[in-house]
């Protein structure tokens, strides 16, 4: 692949429903939020910087040496809390920012490359994002793994916690098996933006297939904006949204328990 110019903002919040001051947690003798952001530091990004609105995640990443940007403590998502990091460092509007979870320790910097890559080889999208082969039932009925479908050349159809696409004549039958004349995605949350995408994107209200499904991503589609899914080169690990991802986690890294 050919140089591809981009930076990484790692969204991270103190507040969790399920797991409140999650980037600090300790996983292997290390924040999480610290292994996020190794991975992220192991891309090809030419900058990487933490987006925070919570003073002590700020201490932590500035400890471990990351470069952190403190934020508003009003946004409603790690999307709009990127564009403000955008705005206040003066980023370029044709620039390509990747917006990494900050939990997901697990997730290979080729995938980073390979995100940034792809939006900047599809010049119609302002945003890309990855996906992966769903090969069990249970996987694809499970709501917490979100689906998507594409078309013929890999844009954006549509994104569900439902089973999609729906194979009226096989699924409903049961069965550990699934279909094999049509291909099932699971979609990875790593997204690539283009700078004066998300100028845009911030400004539009919550649509109402995001409200239902609670996918930001629906948004975009919503408003008639392109997103190019490619598959992943390589399964992404588990990210950490319980304490029981923890061990998944260690065990992905091969650090056993911990």
């Amino acid at each position: 692949m050919d140089g591809v110019d981009f930076r990484v903002v790692v969204p991270a919040r103190y507040g969790s429903s399920r797991l409140p001051g999650k980037p600090l947690l300790e996983i292997a003798g290390k924040p999480l939020i610290q292994h996020v952001w190794e991975r992220a530091g192991q891309s090809e990004a030419a900058e990487v910087v933490v987006a925070t609105d919570d003073a002590r995640i700020a201490r932590v990443c500035q400890a471990f040496g990351a470069d952190v940007a403190l934020t508003r403590t009003d946004h409603r998502s790690g999307t709009d809390r990127i564009a403000e990091v955008i705005e206040a460092r003066g980023w370029q509007r044709d620039g390509i920012l990747v917006n990494l979870q900050g939990d997901e320790p697990c997730m290979p910097p080729a995938l980073i490359d390979q995100v940034a890559h792809d939006l900047a080889g599809h010049g119609s999208a302002g945003m890309a994002t990855l996906a992966y082969p769903i090969r069990s039932r249970s996987d694809l009925f499970d709501p917490h793994l979100v689906k998507v479908v594409t078309d013929a050349d890999g844009y954006a159809l549509y994104f569900s916690r439902a089973p999609i696409p729906w194979h009226r004549d096989e699924l409903p039958g049961g069965g550990e098996t699934l279909p094999q004349t049509v291909r099932f995605l699971r979609h990875i949350g790593l997204y690539a933006y283009r700078t004066r995408f998300l100028e845009r994107f911030v400004r539009w209200q919550p649509s109402p297939l995001e409200m239902a499904e609670s996918l930001e991503q629906l948004r975009v589609l919503w408003h008639g904006e392109a997103i190019h899914v490619s598959q992943a080169e390589v399964e992404p690990g588990p990210g950490v949204d319980t304490p029981s991802d923890v061990q998944r986690v260690l065990g992905f890294l091969g650090l056993g328990r911990g």
